[in-house]
């Protein structure tokens, strides 16, 4: 019962722009996910408003989530199955990776 309260929400910034939020059970597994190669390739190869969410020079920061955004969180990945992965919620509006 610990475990479960010691999770916290946090959002990646992208530039300044919340842009993901995700729960962690420390701020240190939160700054590894930021920190993640394969996540800022991602973030490279997906767009919003036909723009890439992140350039090659961008500035990614982790930080507890406001009250709003762990709501969102709390909503949409409420919806998605159980697992011990971690569950990125975006907070911008995608394009269709189809594109």
């Amino acid at each position: 019962m610990a475990d479960r309260l010691s999770i916290s929400t946090f959002t990646i910034e992208v530039d300044g722009r919340p842009t993901i939020v995700f729960k962690a059970k420390k701020y240190a597994e939160a700054e590894g996910i930021c920190e993640d190669e394969a996540l800022r390739a991602k973030l490279r190869r997906l767009k919003s408003g036909q723009v890439p969410i992140c350039s090659d020079n961008a500035t990614i920061v982790v930080r507890l989530a406001h009250p709003d955004e762990a709501a969102l969180y709390s909503q949409a990945a409420g919806a998605s199955p159980s697992t011990d992965d971690v569950v990125l919620v975006y907070l911008i509006e995608l394009d269709d990776p189809q594109d």
